[in-house]
């Protein structure tokens, strides 16, 4: 059962590192403003504009969630090498860490059925749903 914990653990930390390590470690990273013209296909797109110097506007993407609609506008970090944005700031930081928040929750059930640990089952079932709860009012 410990293995099992540690697994899923592992997997929301995983995942959730694939998107957070650009608004964790964004420093040298390029930064902007995205304005969403358009959404499909799990994805949107819109025009960018760099906040600094030497950046490009243009078209690039962003993952499309329930949050993003035509016409907003958020920061973004741009992921090294790719037209692919990330929003930042808490929202984006809170939405980066949600499979982590999912995989607390799911660990939370086997802690406390499998390994009978109730009060850490407790806290990593509290430490989930906080996350999930704080992303849903962030965005």
């Amino acid at each position: 059962m410990g293995a099992v914990v540690l697994l899923l653990l592992v997997a929301g930390v995983w995942t959730s590192w694939s998107d957070a390590q650009h608004v964790v470690l964004s420093k040298g990273r390029e930064h902007g403003t995205l304005t969403v013209t358009g959404c499909g296909d799990g994805v949107c797109s819109g025009r960018y504009e760099a906040d600094g110097p030497g950046g490009e506007p243009g078209r690039m993407t962003i993952e499309e969630s329930v949050a993003v609609r035509k016409g907003d506008r958020f920061p973004v970090v741009v992921k090294p090498g790719t037209d692919e944005l990330v929003r930042t700031g808490t929202a984006g930081l809170l939405y980066a860490w949600v499979p982590l928040g999912g995989a607390l929750l799911l660990a939370s059930l086997v802690i406390g059925g499998g390994l009978r640990l109730t009060r850490t089952a407790w806290g990593a079932a509290v430490a989930g749903g906080v996350l999930l709860v704080a992303t849903f009012f962030a965005l």
